[in-house]
């Protein structure tokens, strides 16, 4: 099967209000965990997933982090202006971007744009404490100032100079919660948005079904020997947007920028035949999928340096002709190994969806996804027709959804 011929209309199901998760639970691992294997629906806890995988088990998982990239200014009139950066407006990594100082070019949402006229400065104001001499510290006002630069495009300048862009959004940002969420971000999303083991600034939205470890769950996971390892894909807002589009052939995935170590690849292939590699949430899987094709690509001849995988990569290959993922990630290593950075960098636009074949992972953890979404599509191509029955129990069985939900661990279809 071709995903261009889906219907979109057939990856629905009724999602209540009630049932959208608005705030995050007071404990992470204390959410529920549906396992799927083999047919077989179970009921669990997050805190008992390292019960629920073998010793030797393999998770890879993604150490973005979320940045406070939603802006509120008031005009002179009392008009409020959102604004809500998406990505760099120069091609430039994204974590570049965050780290950069005096001034910078975003391209983003801008909510109530009509009332902001092109060229008219806006401005935020907040104090931050900084180190003075003799130890003591002050506080120093930080002053952020936007101006329109075209229909999404938002140029942005500040004091002081010398502080990151990361780091002026720390003072006068919200955390960019998903719209489902009716509500305004509070000081505790701050830290439940972001995973317990986020690293590199970068995305707009969380990696959600990292949301549930605590320490205490890594803990236990070393206990067992069940081994992880990180990547980063930068999560963009473009993940919550719903597939306008009846055909998936007229719908356009958004791309996300990808940061892979080569120590994270040579960790992942070793395991290879040995055990099972686990991806933890969507966009792990989508990037080692992504992983896989770019070692096709340089295979075939096709490959530059960095990642560029289009939409529809994966579809009008013959398998048989394809490398295997053992292959395949063999030669991205290969390709590494002669760089001084010694990681793959790049970006991906894949879509995964029903008549895909998974070939990196062997499980999933995820969570609840929306109707009618690219993540319900891909939770369709993992685990087949059964995601129906499995969405299905989540509801009779009171599970909570979507960001701030409850998570499930899904095995792959055999």
């Amino acid at each position: 099967m071709d995903p261009r011929s889906l219907s979109i209309s057939d990856y629905t199901y009724d999602l209540p209000n009630d049932r959208i998760a608005q705030e995050p639970l007071a404990q992470r691992d204390s959410s529920r965990l549906l396992l799927y294997r083999d047919g077989g629906i179970e009921d669990h806890r997050f805190k008992e997933l390292p019960d629920l995988l073998p010793s030797g088990a393999l998770l890879v998982l993604n150490n973005t982090r979320v940045v406070n990239a939603r802006l509120f200014f008031q005009r002179s009139t009392g008009a409020r202006i959102e604004v809500l950066c998406l990505e760099p407006a120069e091609a430039q990594p994204v974590e570049a971007a965050f780290a950069q100082k005096a001034t910078c070019t975003w391209n983003g949402f801008v909510g109530n744009a009509k009332r902001w006229k092109h060229g008219e400065m806006l401005e935020l104001q907040a104090l931050m404490t900084m180190p003075g001499d003799d130890d003591h510290t002050s506080a120093t006002p930080v002053r952020l100032q936007a101006v329109r630069d075209g229909e999404e495009r938002v140029r942005f300048s500040w004091q002081p100079p010398e502080l990151t862009f990361a780091e002026v959004l720390e003072k006068v940002g919200h955390v960019p919660l998903p719209p489902y969420m009716k509500r305004p971000d509070e000081a505790a999303d701050k830290e439940r948005y972001n995973t317990v083991f986020a690293k590199h600034e970068g995305s707009v939205a969380a990696p959600t079904a990292s949301l549930h470890f605590s320490p205490e769950v890594l803990a236990r996971l070393d206990a067992k020997g069940i081994d992880r390892t990180e990547l980063t894909l930068h999560v963009g807002a473009g993940t919550f947007l719903p597939v306008k589009s009846e055909r998936m052939a007229d719908h356009a995935m958004h791309g996300e920028q990808v940061r892979v170590p080569l120590a994270s690849l040579e960790r992942i292939r070793g395991r290879i035949g040995k055990g099972p590699v686990v991806t933890v949430g969507t966009t792990a899987l989508r990037t080692l999928e992504s992983v896989y094709w770019h070692g096709v690509m340089l295979l075939q001849g096709r490959a530059g340096a960095e990642m560029a995988i289009g939409q529809w990569e994966p579809y009008g290959h013959v398998d048989a002709d394809l490398p295997n993922a053992a292959q395949a990630l063999d030669a991205v290593i290969k390709q590494l190994k002669g760089t001084t950075d010694q990681r793959l960098v790049g970006r991906t636009e894949l879509l995964i969806a029903p008549g895909y074949q998974v070939r990196m992972a062997d499980a999933l953890v995820t969570n609840f996804h929306q109707p009618q979404s690219t993540l319900l599509l891909l939770v369709a191509a993992f685990i087949g027709p059964d995601w129906r029955r499995v969405y299905q129990h989540a509801l009779e069985h009171g599970y909570r959804f979507l960001s701030y939900g409850d998570g499930s661990l899904l095995w792959k279809r055999t």
